[in-house]
This record gives C-alpha cells, sequence and structure tokens, in this order.
C-alpha cells in the first residue's frame, strides 16, 4: 500500500516521533523511508536580505543538517526497515513538496510541531503548509 514513506525531520520530539511511526508502518507494508531534513538558509528566514551578523558557511549549514537527521536515527531504531536519508537546504515546505514528486512518496508521515526557525511564532507551521500542499496522504503525528 505504501511503499514509499517521507519522514521530515528537525530533530526535535515531535519529527522523531513521526519517524517512530513511520518506522512501525514501514514493518507493516514493508516500505523504505525517506527521512529528509531541510536546513533553512537565511534567505528563506529573512527575505532576500541576509541579517547584520548571520553569517552561515554552507558547510556549517550541511554540518548542522546532517546532525538533525542522525539525532533522529539514533532515536528510532530502523532495524529492518529500508532507510535513506536526504539533506536539502531551502524552505521546508517547498522541498518537501518536491521530495514527494521527485521520489514517488506515497506517504508523509510528519509531525505536527517542530523547532521551525523562531520557535513559537510558527510552531506546527511547516506540517500544516505540507498537510495542505500533499498531493499525497499526510499522516500528523503528536
Amino acid at each position: 500500500m505504501y511503499k514509499k514513506i517521507l519522514v521530515p525531520t528537525d530533530a526535535s520530539e515531535f519529527s522523531v516521533r513521526a519517524f517512530k511511526t513511520a518506522v512501525e508502518l514501514a514493518k507493516l507494508f514493508q516500505s523504505e523511508i525517506v527521512l529528509i531534513h531541510v536546513t533553512y538558509t537565511p534567505q528563506t528566514l529573512w527575505g532576500n536580505t541576509v541579517p547584520y551578523g548571520y553569517v552561515f558557511s554552507q558547510e556549517d549549514v550541511a554540518k548542522n543538517g546532517q546532525l538533525a537527521l542522525d539525532a533522529t536515527m539514533a532515536e528510532g531504531s530502523a532495524e529492518g526497515v529500508k532507510t535513506r536519508t536526504v539533506l536539502e537546504i531551502g524552505h521546508p515546505v517547498i522541498k518537501i513538496i518536491d521530495q514527494i514528486k521527485k521520489d514517488d512518496i506515497d506517504l508523509v508521515v510528519i509531525g505536527s510541531h517542530g523547532y521551525g526557525p523562531i520557535t513559537g511564532s510558527v510552531l506546527g507551521s511547516v506540517s500544516q503548509r505540507v498537510l495542505q500542499k500533499s498531493p499525497v496522504p499526510v499522516l500528523l503525528v503528536k
């Protein structure tokens, strides 16, 4: 039924729960999991201008993204489940929707809340937008 399951992560408690749920579904349906982390860039946070004092190298951005993927994988045992990680840089909703289309994803399992770029003010906005824009079913995990 679900051959490929996409799990966006920011290594938050809710995204780790989503990953664990996806692992259980993958075992049940013999699915592959695609674990994706999308790192915000200053341009995606603040429009087209880089805020004064914030300088991020591509290496730092990639390193932090890989840490989020590794932390999520460490929290949930995916033993026996084919799992692939994807690291993207840009706007999370756009990159997640692009990945759905690119990988022929059948289901998205996403945490209902995450860290977001400004914790508190946009809590859950990525999951809500993915839910609205996804061409495939989305399972929100609390």
